[in-house]
């Protein structure tokens, strides 16, 4: 029941990071801080649509 989700900056909008999550349990938008290539910073990365 695991589902592919893409992790993208808050800051830049960019899609840097993908990981899975458990929609049953987690039914809200996953978030936490990551650091951004291309921002070159730790920034916010939300969920985002695939």
């Amino acid at each position: 029941m695991r589902e592919a989700i893409h992790l993208g900056c808050e800051k830049c909008t960019r899609r840097n990071y993908h990981t899975t999550k458990n929609k049953k349990t987690h039914t809200e938008k996953f978030s936490v801080r990551k650091y951004c290539k291309f921002c070159r910073e730790h920034t916010v990365h939300k969920e985002m649509k695939l």
